[in-house]
């Protein structure tokens, strides 16, 4: 595996770092050593794995809109980042139905406001903006989506992050052409992790409906996705970014997800998570008449796994016994922090 010491005393400018994946991210990176600045929104739900797991402790915490250029590109500045992690975004797809301007204003503005830091810095050597497997056009074929297939996300959520991908070509074909920054994108599956308190995600529904001792409701039980446990992932992204900052050949897209067998129907995927809870938990299935989403969709990891000889390290069987374990310790009111460390380093 990739060795996290590359990150020891490196400067690291992380946006969205308040959220689910921002926080596992900050926690990561800290335990390796790296030097992190956050630029975020407050915390996007109550509770946060943010507040609970007291990153802001670890890091320095900038609280501000991606939107927001000016206070952006000051504390970009004065952080002087060696490498950049782009994860702000609005990351909801039926968030997006409501709210499509937002999105669009923050997953596309936001992009081109981070790309701008960047272009104006003399410190930068790799960025990394995270998007999402939903930014293909998605014909809902049986077979994994490849880096070169079409963008066109259907949805404003979807198409938001295709854009962002766009944008994210456009400046590194327009301004850094000459190689002085190494700049990828990574297409994410589904996460799910311990401390995902997010509307409208599977898991989180579950946990709240354990918690409450109720049935869980399942929208879209034959939904095929691709999920992984959220340092899957993570650990992705540092492995890109390092190994991009050593060799500009690595720098380009890249899908990152689950093998086949753990692209999983959304009913299985509840039905694996009540037998690791136990309780006499089950699930009903309730379509609630929502806007369009995806039905099927898959990715197809294989320029991933050729070219950093990579592989998924936790199974969706191991990865639900780790948010059944993280969720029963923050319910116990023990330690998140231990949880937390403890599962990284089993991860590693």
């Amino acid at each position: 595996m990739f060795d996290l010491s590359y990150y020891k005393g490196k400067k690291v400018f992380v946006t969205g770092h308040t959220g689910f994946k921002g926080s596992w991210l900050c926690k990561v990176l800290t335990n390796a050593g790296a030097e992190v600045t956050g630029y975020s929104l407050n915390p996007p739900t109550e509770p946060s794995l943010y507040d609970l797991a007291s990153i802001a402790d670890d890091i320095h915490s900038v609280i501000g809109d991606i939107r927001d250029y000016i206070t952006l590109k000051t504390s970009f500045d004065a952080a002087q980042p060696e490498i950049v992690l782009h994860l702000a975004a609005q990351p909801i797809v039926r968030e997006g139905y409501k709210n499509p301007a937002y999105t669009y204003e923050t997953n596309v503005m936001g992009t081109v406001n981070i790309m701008e830091c960047i272009r104006t810095s003399s410190s930068v050597r790799s960025f990394l903006n995270v998007t999402t497997d939903k930014v293909y056009l998605n014909k809902e074929w049986v077979w994994g989506y490849r880096e070169n297939e079409e963008l066109n996300g259907y949805d404003p959520y979807s198409n938001s992050k295709s854009c962002s991908e766009l944008v994210t070509h456009s400046y590194k074909d327009s301004f850094f052409s000459d190689g002085r920054v190494a700049i990828s994108t990574a297409r994410a599956g589904n996460v799910i992790g311990g401390g995902d308190y997010a509307n409208d995600r599977i898991i989180p529904d579950c946990v709240r409906a354990a918690m409450k001792h109720e049935d869980i409701v399942v929208r879209n039980p034959f939904s095929t996705r691709p999920y992984q446990h959220v340092l899957e992932p993570l650990y992705v992204y540092l492995m890109i970014s390092a190994m991009q900052d050593q060799d500009r050949r690595y720098a380009s897209y890249y899908n990152v997800g689950p093998d086949d067998a753990d692209c999983f129907q959304t009913g299985d995927l509840v039905d694996l998570f009540v037998s690791k809870w136990g309780e006499g938990l089950k699930w009903i299935n309730k379509y609630d008449g929502g806007p369009h989403e995806a039905n099927f969709l898959k990715l197809d990891c294989s320029k991933l796994k050729s070219t950093f000889n990579w592989s998924p390290r936790w199974n969706i069987e191991t990865a639900i016994e780790k948010v059944v374990e993280w969720s029963k310790c923050w319910l116990a009111e023990e330690d998140v922090r231990v949880c937390m460390d403890k599962q990284i380093e089993e991860f590693l």
